[in-house]
């Protein structure tokens, strides 16, 4: 399992349109994805509600964590997805 901790670039948190783009992306690779915050219980980074739980605002550090087939490859590009702006 491959972790990275990111902070969170979006104006408006990992909500909504973010979220969505976030979760599409994260659904797209075949091994597990998965998100929260540091020392929390991590979450599906598949399941759009599940991702809204979290309420994750602008700024806060998030673990992402990958495992699988492409683990490497899905943690660059949704590490990447985080630290931009996907609001804009």
């Amino acid at each position: 399992m491959l972790q990275a901790r990111v902070k969170i670039a979006s104006p408006v948190g990992l909500h909504a349109r973010p979220a969505s783009l976030f979760v599409k992306a994260a659904a797209k690779h075949a091994g597990s994805v998965s998100i929260g915050r540091p020392g929390g219980e991590p979450v599906d980074a598949r399941s759009m509600l599940s991702v809204l739980s979290l309420a994750i605002g602008h700024g806060e550090e998030v673990i992402l964590r990958t495992d699988g087939e492409g683990a490497e490859a899905a943690l660059r590009e949704l590490s990447r997805l985080l630290t931009s702006d996907l609001d804009a």
